[in-house]
């Protein structure tokens, strides 16, 4: 290029970065192409400025999973190294070198989730056909604790036909609740029409609370919405 010519002007014209040019100019040879980035910089940093190749940066993680850290995952494998060997490394950069050792721990298995009934509007024409049930938290105040309250509610009568309170409120207190409340309608045998209606909260979305409707016969379906 000719020096007396200004030179951003012609690389605007030419529509050519500045780099690009100074390199070329420099190295002879075109600006290597790079994918996803800037290429990784073989080497890790510590707190006090010192550099740690990413081969020992390898050694750490593999004398980390031979001791206490054998069950962590990459993130928490993240903070023992920043712990233990003072590093300045980020959890990206942990998983890659993880992966590159083939040491990745499998994702847990996702349990299959119980079946799911959308609820829709029901004509209610008289008494157990239609149970609407309902967790409310409460707390008391002299001892700053929490407590569960589940609700059985007959939505034709609006009758409280079940409940239950506890500090605790799982899929099986839920079972029980529902159990009793069907002996104090008299279904002790089972009705086919009731219908049992919830949000989607956990002791409802459970195996427990879907296998008893299953076996007692009932219906069971849930709001996208809390009640």
């Amino acid at each position: 290029m000719d020096e007396g010519f200004p030179a951003k002007r012609v690389l605007y014209f030419l529509k050519i970065s500045r780099s690009t040019y100074y390199y070329r100019r420099k190295h002879g040879t075109p600006v290597p192409h790079r994918k996803g980035g800037r290429p990784a910089p073989g080497y890790t940093k510590t707190q006090i400025g010192d550099t740690v190749t990413d081969k020992q940066v390898k050694t750490y993680i593999l004398t980390l999973v031979k001791g206490e850290a054998s069950a962590y995952g990459y993130r928490k494998l993240t903070s023992c190294l920043r712990r233990d060997y003072d590093l300045i490394i980020n959890k990206k950069k942990v998983y890659r070198l993880y992966k590159e050792l083939d040491i990745l721990i499998p994702q847990r298995e996702v349990k299959e989730k119980a079946p799911r009934h959308l609820a829709k509007n029901r004509r209610v024409t008289g008494p157990n056909q239609l149970c609407q049930v309902d967790i409310k938290y409460g707390s008391v105040r002299s001892s700053r604790r929490f407590f569960f309250l589940a609700i059985a509610i007959d939505v034709y009568d609006r009758s409280i036909v079940g409940y239950y309170h506890g500090h605790v409120c799982e899929g099986s207190h839920i079972v029980s609740m529902l159990e009793q409340a069907l002996q104090n309608r008299g279904l002790n045998d089972g009705e086919k029409n009731l219908i049992i209606r919830s949000d989607n909260g956990p002791q409802f979305c459970g195996w427990a609370f879907h296998r008893f409707c299953e076996e007692r016969g009932l219906g069971e379906y849930r709001l996208n919405r809390p009640i």
